[in-house]
């Protein structure tokens, strides 16, 4: 039997339980917190002189518990030695508890309410030496079941597209694993332990890079007691922060909305968690707590909408043809420097920064080329590996002006060691929107970035590329050249 005591002292349950185990009762009614312990303690006989066993750390890390005392039971009902453990704040050996002395119950003298000030003391010491201002700190996750994929590469991607979203990523765990776990996504042992590590490091969200199933989302967030988003909830939020035009804020409302649907059929603490912040911006923030008819109204408004933006750009591609001009589409994976070559070619001045989609919003300018010929230029939303189904749908309006290019300049940039992915992930996007076979001039741009001269001319050479730096206007004039002329045939 077991007794869950609180801070003050009080007798909040007693627990009888069988032979084996006794079984915790929910304790929804005490605060939550992942920076915070629980503020009660469990003491529970054992019986053969068991000392602590898995179970009891897994409930004191899980449970966010004080302390956790198991007293071994003698045959003749005198309690024998009590074993003791707590947490204890992160360390340079990686340890997750610690435990105290074997000791009988009469001979404990431990302040319990100085020594559990001074612990959380501790805990809130080492995290705030982190100097972090974020609201959301994150600790990433991946299952990678092929031992030859791009693990640590998707990871690495997924703390770019973290931090796009003011996200401060304290740490990163992937689990090899035969299958995915179809409740859990990884192991149930693994994420106690990234459960633990966070309550160490003051984490207070777990990304996964997959998309998660809505039964799985409540799983974790349930087992966890973190809030819980998936890959797919950070690029739509990354879009949600960057849409600027009426067009873009539609198309993201209306991702947004498709994904949030289904995830809707109840509510649980897993959704109740998503108060703000990263996977709650824009509509996520009103749209929580309304009914699935309405937001299935909201999503046939907006589609209409979607219509008639469709139709003004119909007729805008009209004038166009009338000039005669031939069009010219930038496309490449996200922070490529697909708007920056925009702005070099037509000294424009539309918004570039060195961060994942950086530019939402598709920008046209005139190019004049030096013998007299024209185009319009046109930059598009960067591409991404396995985009979001629902962000692929709500932007194929935007992608599909695509077909209306007479050339494509598909820019990579050189200087990423992961470029050939991005070109495979591009490409394979441009197969499904059915322009494949459009003449195309891959541009490998950050030329400057990249320290090997002589490998780089080999690679333009196998690519059949240009090398550029948008930046230096000088290195463009190759290009300038080879669009002319492919434009002129």
């Amino acid at each position: 039997m077991g007794v869950l005591i609180s801070r003050r002292g009080d007798v909040e349950y007693v627990i009888v339980g069988s032979y084996q185990h006794v079984l915790i009762p929910p304790l929804d009614g005490f605060r939550s917190s992942s920076t915070r312990f629980k503020g009660l303690r469990l003491i529970h006989t054992h019986l053969n002189h068991e000392k602590l066993t898995d179970d009891d750390l897994t409930d004191l890390a899980l449970l966010r518990l004080d302390l956790v005392c198991a007293i071994e039971a003698e045959g003749d009902g005198i309690p024998g030695m009590a074993h003791t453990a707590h947490l204890i704040p992160e360390n340079p050996e990686g340890k997750f508890w610690q435990f105290l002395p074997p000791t009988r119950p009469a001979d404990i003298h431990l302040n319990f309410a100085a020594f559990i000030a001074s612990l959380e003391s501790e805990f809130s010491r080492t995290q705030k030496s982190r100097k972090v201002d974020a609201t959301d700190r994150a600790f990433l996750v991946r299952v990678e079941t092929n031992p030859a994929g791009i693990g640590e590469k998707a990871l690495d991607e997924l703390k770019e597209l973290a931090k796009s979203c003011g996200v401060e990523v304290f740490d990163a765990v992937m689990q090899y694993r035969g299958q995915k776990d179809p409740k859990y996504v990884m192991g149930k042992g693994k994420l106690s332990e990234v459960v633990i590590r966070a309550l160490q490091m003051g984490a207070n969200l777990l990304i996964f890079d997959h998309e998660l199933t809505p039964a799985q989302v409540r799983s974790i967030a349930d087992f966890t007691e973190l809030k819980v988003i998936d890959r797919t909830q950070v690029i739509l939020d990354i879009f949600a922060q960057r849409a600027h035009s009426r067009e873009g804020k539609i198309q993201v409302e209306l991702a947004q909305l498709k994904y949030l649907l289904p995830r809707l059929i109840t509510k649980h603490t897993a959704m109740s968690r998503l108060t703000g912040g990263i996977g709650a911006r824009g509509p996520g923030e009103t749209k929580l707590e309304i009914n699935r008819r309405r937001i299935r109204d909201r999503i046939h408004t907006l589609e209409k909408q979607m219509i008639d933006i469709e139709k003004a750009r119909g007729q805008r591609r009209v004038k166009r043809e009338r000039t005669g001009l031939p069009i010219i589409s930038i496309v490449g994976y996200t922070n490529a420097g697909k708007s920056t070559l925009l702005n070099a070619l037509t000294q424009s001045e539309v918004f570039t920064e060195d961060r994942l989609f950086a530019t939402l919003d598709p920008k046209s300018s005139r190019l004049r080329f030096p013998k007299d010929t024209e185009a319009i230029i046109t930059d598009t939303v960067g591409f991404i590996r396995d985009l979001p189904k629902d962000l692929f749908a709500a932007f194929r309006a935007t992608l599909d002006e695509l077909h209306e290019a007479h050339l494509l300049i598909h820019v990579i940039d050189i200087s990423n060691p992961d470029f050939d992915d991005h070109i495979t992930a591009v490409d394979k996007i441009l197969e499904e929107l059915d322009i494949g076979n459009k003449p195309t001039v891959l541009v490998f741009n950050k030329g400057d970035r990249f320290p090997d001269k002589p490998l780089l001319e080999t690679l333009c050479t196998r690519y059949h590329a240009v090398a550029i730096s948008a930046l230096d206007a000088k290195t463009l004039l190759p290009l300038v050249e080879k669009m002319e002329t492919l434009i002129r045939s």
